[in-house]
């Protein structure tokens, strides 16, 4: 997975709350268990008319947020089931960061787990964050992850909490299989010392 370090790029709103996992990637997507197919999945129903068109009032249908690779989302984003195709589809459509005051917890470190910061502040900071994006020229917003900081198109700077380890994945590009792999030599010495003990598991 890629490095997340800094990024500057347009942020759209997105302040519904209680967005769901089947909102973001509908069932009809889930048939697969590879990545085939997810970007034309993500916020399928909410996103196209029935008969494909594209529905005018979607916030990344519209044209100073189709670049979009930061969301600032309302409250308990990412709540439902705990499918990854959700984190997999804002992943492939370039959603890098999203930032909100909260996210369902199996979906927050589906996130981490495939290199997408999802930042936490508080209530009121991402409401003012929303409405600032929503009325201000540019739409730009930096997220440096080394500094754990937010500047937003006026220039103001907030600043967030994240997890050291989290924090250090997301920095160095580890999923969960890369970081297993750091310990690999061990991993390999342990079994050795295990076969060793119980021959007739090997």
């Amino acid at each position: 997975m890629e490095k997340f370090e800094k990024l500057t790029a347009v942020a759209a709103p997105m302040p519904a709350s209680n967005i769901d996992t089947d909102i973001i990637m509908p069932k009809a997507f889930l048939k697969r268990i590879d990545k085939e197919g997810v970007l034309e999945g993500l916020f399928h129903d909410v996103r196209l008319y029935e008969d494909g068109r594209e529905r005018e009032g979607f916030v990344l249908n519209q044209p100073e947020y189709r670049s979009a690779k930061i969301l600032v989302t309302g409250s308990n984003f990412g709540c439902g089931s705990s499918r990854e195709h959700a984190v997999w589809g804002l992943e492939k459509r370039g959603i890098k960061c999203l930032i909100g005051s909260s996210f369902a917890g199996i979906f927050f470190d589906n996130c981490a787990n495939n290199g997408v910061l999802a930042i936490v502040l508080p209530k009121e900071t991402v409401s003012a964050l929303i409405q600032e994006v929503q009325n201000s020229e540019s739409k730009n917003v930096t997220v440096d992850l080394e500094a754990q900081t937010v500047t937003t198109p006026s220039g103001a700077i907030l600043h967030f909490e994240i997890e050291p380890s989290r924090k250090e994945k997301l920095l160095q590009g580890l999923d969960p299989v890369a970081l297993t792999l750091k310990s690999e030599e061990k991993i390999k010495n342990f079994e050795e010392d295990y076969f060793k003990k119980f021959p007739w598991l090997a």
